[in-house]
């Protein structure tokens, strides 16, 4: 099954929100952020990103989690200057999140596990 995304835009916020839905791979975080660039979905007055995994679950290896840091560099238009937060409500499935974390360079990334931390910690700064 391909995982899938959807993406909701909060006017109020001026945050994007990414649900994911499904078992993640690093070819459905590629793909999907992908799409969103593509399709428009991030617009230009976005204060930051919300990516909410707790319908989901990741289906990463660890050796190969330097990827998405590695994707977010690729496309600094998109990303960089900016706050990523990542909810997941599973222990297991924080791992990936605090690995990257570590690697974040030009944007900042921090998991969460409610939605009020998350979107507190996104507005705390802007581009």
């Amino acid at each position: 099954m391909i995982a899938k995304a959807t993406y909701k835009f909060d006017d109020q916020l001026k945050i994007l929100f990414k649900t994911y839905h499904g078992a993640i791979t690093i070819q459905d975080l590629t793909r999907t952020w992908d799409e969103a660039i593509e399709q428009n979905h991030i617009p230009a007055n976005v204060k930051g990103f919300i990516l909410d995994y707790r319908e989901a679950g990741f289906n990463i290896p660890l050796d190969r989690y330097k990827e998405i840091p590695a994707y977010y560099r690729l496309h600094p238009e998109v990303f960089e200057g900016y706050r990523i937060a990542i909810l997941t409500n599973s222990p297991k499935d924080i791992v990936i999140p605090v690995l990257v974390e570590m690697e974040d360079f030009g944007y900042q990334s921090r998991p969460f596990s409610t939605l009020e931390a998350a979107v507190k910690w996104v507005l705390l700064k802007e581009k």
